[in-house]
C-alpha cells in the first residue's frame, strides 16, 4: 500500500513537471528620469530578440507610457526563463514644462510634454502592483540618495517586490558604484553600462538570483 502510494507520487511529480505551464516573469524597469532604463531595456531585448523596444533621447521623459516586450527568453549559462520586459516612464517629484523649453520646444509642445510626463509617472506607480520583480536603474554618476530614489525603493519594499539595483553608466569616469552601495546597503547593487554592454553577463546572473528569492 505504501509502495503504491510512493509510485503514484513519483508519476504525479513527473507528469506535473511535464505539463506545468512555465510562468512568464514580469520584469519592471524603474528609476529616475534619464538614468538609462530604456537603454537597458533595449540592451536586454536586443541581446535575446535582436530588436529594441523603446526610443531613447537626451530629452527628459522620452518614455511617457508603459512599453512592454513580451516573451523574451533570457538565458544565462544553462538556465533560461521567459520574461515580459516592462519599461516604465521615469519617476519624478516635480515636472515643469519650462524644463522642456531648453530642448527647442515651443510653449505648446513643452506643456503637452509635461502633461504626458505627469500622466506617465502616475501610470508607472499604478504598475508597481503588477510587476513580479524590478530592476531599479540609477545613474552611477549622480548622487543616489535622492527623494525620487528613496520613494521608488520604499514603495517597492512596502510591496515586498524583489529588487535589484542597477548602477548604470559605469563606463563614465565620474561613476561611483560604491556611493550607490552605501546609499542602499540592504540591496544587491550591480554596476553596468547599458550603452557599451559592460558587465551584462553579471547582470543576467543576478536577475536569475533575484527570481529565486
Amino acid at each position: 500500500m505504501v509502495m503504491m502510494s510512493k509510485i503514484r507520487g513519483f508519476f504525479n511529480s513527473i507528469f506535473s513537471k511535464l505539463f506545468r505551464v512555465k510562468k512568464t516573469i514580469k520584469l519592471g524597469f524603474y528609476g529616475p528620469v534619464n538614468a538609462g532604463k530604456s537603454s537597458l531595456a533595449n540592451r536586454i531585448s536586443k541581446d535575446f530578440t535582436g530588436e529594441e523596444m523603446s526610443s531613447v533621447s537626451k530629452v527628459p521623459h522620452e518614455t511617457r507610457t508603459i512599453i512592454q516586450k513580451e516573451k523574451v527568453k533570457i538565458k544565462y549559462n544553462d538556465k533560461e526563463m521567459d520574461f515580459n520586459l516592462i519599461d516604465t516612464p521615469g519617476i519624478a517629484t516635480r515636472i515643469d514644462y519650462e524644463d522642456f523649453l531648453k530642448f527647442k520646444m515651443n510653449d505648446e509642445e513643452a506643456k503637452e510634454r509635461a502633461k504626458e510626463a505627469t500622466q506617465g509617472v502616475i501610470e508607472s506607480i499604478k504598475w508597481l502592483d503588477q510587476v513580479d520583480c524590478v530592476l531599479v536603474v540609477l545613474d552611477a554618476t549622480q548622487d543616489p540618495y535622492s527623494q525620487v530614489n528613496i520613494t521608488i525603493i520604499g514603495n517597492l519594499a512596502a510591496r515586498n517586490t524583489p529588487i535589484l539595483i542597477v548602477a548604470n553608466k559605469v563606463d563614465l569616469k565620474s561613476s561611483k558604484i560604491q556611493r550607490v552601495e552605501d546609499a542602499f546597503p540592504q540591496y544587491k547593487v550591480i554596476g553596468i553600462s547599458a550603452m557599451t554592454g559592460k558587465n551584462m553577463d553579471e547582470l543576467y546572473k543576478e536577475i536569475f538570483n533575484l527570481i529565486k528569492k
